[in-house]
C-alpha cells in the first residue's frame, strides 16, 4: 500500500514519462532478482496494426515456447506509451516490448530498459542506421524489429487518363511539381500526404538538410537547406496541386489514393496492407522520391523490442527476441503484415519475394532515421503544428522556433 503523496507521484509520472523518461525517479536503485529456474513465463506487449500483425506475434511466441519450454503471454496495447509509463512507474513492466523511435530515448534515460545489444553476436546483420536509432550513451540497447521506409505511391489509373506514361516518373523536384500540376483536375489532387515531419521531412534530406547532425547533438534545422524544401512544399501548397490528407476528408496517403483523391501520395511499405485490405480493386505503383538539390533523400521508420530494467527474466526475454528477430521470422512478418526486415540478409529475401517493394527496399540504403533525443517528442509535436500551417506561415520562422526548442530540450538532456 502507497501513501496518497506516492501515489500521486506515480499517477504523475504516467502521465509524464513520454515527455521525461520521469521513471528514474522511482529507480530503488536495487537491481531486480533473475529468476534462474529452466520454465519461465514471460509477458509481452505491443502496439498491433491489426489481426494479422497480432496473430504473427503471437504464433511465433507460441513456436518459441514450444521450442524453449518457456510459456508466453502476448498483449496488445490500447494505448502502448500509456500502459508501458504506467508499468515502469509501478515496477512491474512486461518482460519484452514494443519501444516506439519517439520515447525510445526517455525510456533509456529514465532507466527502464535492459541494454542487450552486447549479447546478440550477429548484430551487425541489422542495418547501421537502424542500430544507431536504438543506442542510448554509446550502447545498442534494443534491437529493431522491422523497417519502413518512404516512396511515392502512384494511382496508375489516374496516372493514365492524364495522359503520363512510366517515362513521366518524377526524378526530380521540377518533374515532381510539373506531374503534379497536370494530375490536379476536378476532385482529384496531384499529391496528398499527411501534413507532419515524417512526411515532409523527405524534402529537408533531399534538400541536403535535417533536424539534427548526425550524432544528434546539434540542432541543424535553421539552415537555407530546410529553408528551401519548405519553400518547395509551400509552393506546391499554395498552387494547388499538393493538399494535407486532412484537407481531402481522409485520415492519410494511402486513403487518399485508395479512394481517388489523389493521384499521387508519399508513404512507407505498410501502404501494401492497407490498399489490400481496404481498397484491393485500386491500382498503384511504387517508385523512388524523386532527388532534390542535394540527391535522394527518404525517411526510416522503426520500433525496437524492449526488455524491461525491472523484468526478473531478463536472460529468457533477450532470447526471446533473439527467436523474434531472426531472418526466418522476419521474412514470416513481412509476409503477414507487410512490413520489412531489419536484418539486411532477410531483406534481400523480401525484396526478392515483393518486386514491387522495391523502391523502398533500395531506399533503406539512403533513409534518415528519426530523432531519437530525451523529450524531444513534444519538440516534433510542436513542429508538426507548425507544418500543419505551412500554406500560410513563414518557413523560416518555423524552422527558427524548431531551432530553439530543439536547442532547449538538448539542454535538458545532458
Amino acid at each position: 500500500m502507497v501513501n496518497r503523496t506516492a501515489a500521486a507521484a506515480l499517477v504523475t509520472c504516467a502521465a509524464l514519462l513520454a515527455a521525461t523518461g520521469c521513471s528514474s525517479g522511482f529507480d530503488s536503485g536495487k537491481k531486480t532478482e533473475q529468476d534462474s529456474s529452466t520454465k519461465q513465463h514471460l509477458t509481452v506487449l505491443i502496439a498491433s496494426s491489426g489481426d494479422a500483425e497480432t496473430k504473427a506475434v503471437k504464433d511465433a511466441a507460441a513456436a518459441y515456447a514450444k521450442e524453449s519450454g518457456n510459456s508466453v503471454t502476448v498483449d496488445v496495447a490500447k494505448d502502448i506509451n500509456q500502459q508501458l509509463a504506467q508499468s515502469f512507474a509501478g515496477h512491474k513492466p512486461p518482460d519484452a516490448f514494443y519501444v516506439n523511435s519517439d520515447q525510445f530515448a526517455n525510456y533509456a534515460k529514465g532507466g527502464s530498459l535492459h541494454a542487450y545489444g552486447d549479447q546478440v553476436e550477429d548484430v551487425d546483420d541489422f542495418s547501421e542506421q537502424l542500430r544507431a536509432s536504438f543506442t542510448y550513451d554509446g550502447k545498442l540497447v534494443c534491437l529493431p524489429k522491422d523497417t519502413s521506409t518512404l516512396a511515392l505511391a502512384i494511382n496508375t489509373d489516374l496516372w493514365k487518363d492524364a495522359g503520363l506514361t512510366a517515362r513521366d516518373y518524377p526524378t526530380t523536384w521540377a518533374q515532381l511539381k510539373a506531374v503534379a500540376a497536370k494530375l490536379t483536375s476536378g476532385k482529384v489532387t496531384g499529391l496528398v500526404t499527411n501534413g507532419e515531419y515524417a512526411r515532409v521531412g523527405v524534402f529537408m534530406k533531399e534538400a541536403g538538410g535535417w533536424i539534427t547532425n548526425a550524432d544528434q547533438t546539434k540542432m541543424t534545422a535553421d539552415s537555407a537547406q530546410n529553408a528551401e524544401a519548405l519553400a518547395y512544399v509551400q509552393s506546391l501548397l499554395k498552387s494547388g496541386s499538393m493538399k494535407y490528407a486532412n484537407q481531402v476528408d481522409a485520415n492519410w496517403g494511402g486513403e487518399a489514393l485508395g479512394k481517388g483523391k489523389a493521384a499521387m501520395t508519399i508513404e512507407g511499405n505498410w501502404l501494401t496492407g492497407g490498399m489490400k485490405a481496404d481498397y484491393p480493386d485500386v491500382k498503384y505503383t511504387v517508385v523512388p522520391l524523386p532527388a532534390g538539390p542535394s540527391g535522394k533523400g527518404t525517411l526510416a521508420f522503426s520500433q525496437c523490442w524492449g526488455v524491461a530494467k525491472d523484468s526478473a527474466h531478463q536472460a529468457a526475454a533477450v532470447d526471446l527476441v533473439k527467436y523474434l528477430t531472426t531472418s526466418a521470422q522476419q521474412v514470416k512478418n513481412a509476409d503477414a503484415f507487410g512490413v520489412m526486415p531489419s536484418r539486411t540478409s532477410a531483406q534481400a529475401e523480401y525484396a526478392k519475394q515483393n518486386p514491387s517493394a522495391k523502391a523502398w527496399v533500395d531506399a533503406s540504403a539512403y533513409a534518415q532515421g528519426p530523432v531519437t533525443i530525451a523529450g524531444f517528442d513534444k519538440v516534433l509535436t510542436q513542429f508538426n503544428t507548425d507544418l500543419a500551417a505551412l500554406n500560410t506561415a513563414d518557413p523560416k520562422k518555423i524552422l527558427a522556433d524548431l531551432q530553439r526548442n530543439g536547442e532547449q530540450a538538448l539542454t535538458k538532456g545532458e
